[in-house]
């Protein structure tokens, strides 16, 4: 390019499909090439939009379509619209929902009072970004004593398939909204049509859709949409947190189809596969999205992120790499859940930056650590009692069973979501409440109650009772 501005009348805007092959699209342009990131469109009505991801050389461009590809053909014209793929941001995206595009999918009519920006946004620079922590409470016990979230911060919560992700995501978005003033975007990524529907009917029976919006790239759709609503999804929270200096609870669901849907474009873009058949652009992908969510001067964006883990393995490439970018990982488990102790979080793998005594009280650092210790010292045991039984222990080391029991049950708790399954009403337990129970079991000041009475309970009072 010799640095004339782009000329997009006549043969210069448009080209011709030279190839199809599944979502990738090869197109030949006469003249200047379209950069990298812009949308072409083409088929009848220009219904099938590309986006550009490769020069291949001075005449042919490569792009991934972001709709089904049927009726596309070669020789077939292609425009180009000179811009990249735009999302809707403004007052009136409230309470709504949408597809990539920016199209609402919830029948409620055109969206009125919104401007358009590109999903491709740069991070915020590092002289705007806020450094002050503070925690974010979710009403969840197991949570608030052993894994605080962080208000700004980046919360994963992994686990294989059925542990109960899905369910931990939506009791917070209750949770949260209930004394969150701040806006909540919800971004489906890859996940199920029913989950989206169901979602959007609980929003809005519990009344919280006002202070909502929801995106959807579900998994029946291309690898290409399912690759971008995560950019959707930041480019309106962004909005929210810079011009309307609102907080922003950002809630993804699943960052692993993003990372699938990116090794199936690598893939179909003809790139070398890296370690266990991921892309080889894998952490940059996740980087350029992740990068993203950050607290400012002006406001912060809080994100909790589901993030499936491929045969429960967290060693897998697509968890090692999402790990370095929280602040807290909640790892749930399925032998936990087998167990029935619901939420299904694993105490010991999990972990949060926020847990040090210069971030929460020394007295909650203090009884963090002491309830780690006592279930850790418990699974320890675990091998012994299964082979010799509990009477074989010393006094100590049954002591230390029995306190780590009742702190399992007691750490359970029913959820809102899960009312009409349960029978169960939901509990909403404060830090401090949670806080004293924890305490009064590891005192040994509860041992006239049986492990059973400590199950399915909110705060330590409701024992009493």
């Amino acid at each position: 390019m010799d640095g004339k501005p782009l000329n997009i009348n006549g043969s210069h805007g448009t080209g011709k499909i030279v190839s199809v092959r599944g979502s990738v699209v090869d197109i030949s342009f006469e003249d200047h090439l379209p950069p990298i990131y812009t949308l072409l469109k083409t088929g009848s009505n220009d219904q099938v939009p590309i986006e550009v991801l490769s020069q291949l050389d001075s005449r042919r461009v490569r792009g991934i379509a972001l709709t089904p590809t049927q009726g596309l053909a070669r020789g077939m014209v292609v425009k180009n619209s000179e811009g990249p793929l735009m999302a809707p941001v403004g007052k009136g995206i409230i309470s709504r929902m949408f597809d990539v595009f920016g199209n609402t999918i919830d029948r409620g009519g055109p969206i009125q009072d919104v401007e358009w920006r590109s999903v491709h946004q740069n991070p915020p620079p590092l002289e705007k970004r806020s450094t002050k922590s503070e925690v974010f409470e979710t009403g969840i016990k197991l949570i608030d004593v052993l894994i605080p979230l962080e208000r700004g911060g980046k919360a994963g919560l992994f686990g294989g398939a059925g542990v109960g992700k899905t369910v931990l995501l939506t009791e917070m978005i209750h949770n949260m909204i209930g004394h969150h003033e701040g806006m909540s975007i919800f971004c489906g990524i890859g996940e199920r049509c029913r989950e989206g529907e169901e979602l959007y009917r609980d929003m809005k029976e519990a009344g919280v859709l006002p202070n909502m919006v929801m995106l959807f790239g579900q998994m029946n759709e291309p690898p290409g949409a399912r690759f971008r609503i995560g950019q959707a999804a930041l480019t309106m929270a962004e909005y929210f947190r810079d011009d309307e200096h609102r907080d922003v609870l950002l809630l993804m669901d699943n960052i692993f189809r993003f990372i699938q849907a990116g090794m199936e474009l690598s893939g179909l873009m003809g790139q070398m596969p890296s370690r266990l058949g991921y892309q080889p652009t894998l952490s940059t992908e996740l980087s350029r999205l992740e990068e993203r969510i950050a607290n400012t001067d002006t406001g912060a964006i809080t994100s909790i992120q589901a993030v499936y883990v491929p045969a429960d393995d967290l060693t897998d490439p697509a968890s090692v790499h999402t790990f370095s970018h929280l602040s807290a990982s909640i790892v749930l488990s399925r032998k936990r859940a087998s167990e029935g102790l619901y939420p299904a979080i694993d105490p010991l793998q999990s972990n949060s930056k926020m847990a040090t005594p210069g971030i929460v009280s020394d007295r909650h650092y203090t009884l963090a650590q002491d309830i780690r210790q006592t279930l850790a010292q418990y699974e320890d045991l675990k091998d012994i009692i299964a082979m010799l039984g509990l009477e074989q222990l010393s006094s100590d080391d049954r002591k230390v069973v029995f306190r780590a029991r009742k702190l399992e049950r007691f750490l359970t708790q029913p959820f809102f979501t899960t009312e009409q399954f349960s029978g169960i009403p939901g509990k909403l337990v404060s830090l401090n409440d949670a806080l004293d129970g924890c305490e009064l079991i590891l005192q040994d000041k509860l041992n006239d109650y049986p492990e059973s009475a400590f199950f399915m309970i909110g705060g330590i009072s409701e024992l009493r009772k």
